[in-house]
């Protein structure tokens, strides 16, 4: 049997989104963001997290206060003032 584990970053622990419903962070549209964002910009890890999701090149949802579509911008901005 093949078991991965996964290494949970420790920055999760102090994370303001810990226990809360897992959904507010994957909204429809990047408009239906704000409360994922609100949580987020209380955070005192939100920098870390962003970073995160970054480097994994995490797809879905609002990592660090940025949506999908602004951490595609984020990583286009880094790629040209590389």
């Amino acid at each position: 049997m093949d078991t991965k584990i996964t290494k949970v970053p420790v920055w999760r622990q102090r994370a303001a989104c810990r226990g809360v419903d897992p959904d507010i962070f994957y909204p429809v549209s990047d408009e239906d963001a704000a409360d994922a964002k609100a949580i987020c910009a209380l955070c005192p890890v939100g920098e870390a997290c962003l970073e995160w999701a970054l480097t994994n090149r995490e797809r879905d949802g609002v990592w660090g206060g940025a949506t999908e579509r602004e951490r595609r911008r984020i990583i286009r901005r880094r790629r040209r003032s590389a």
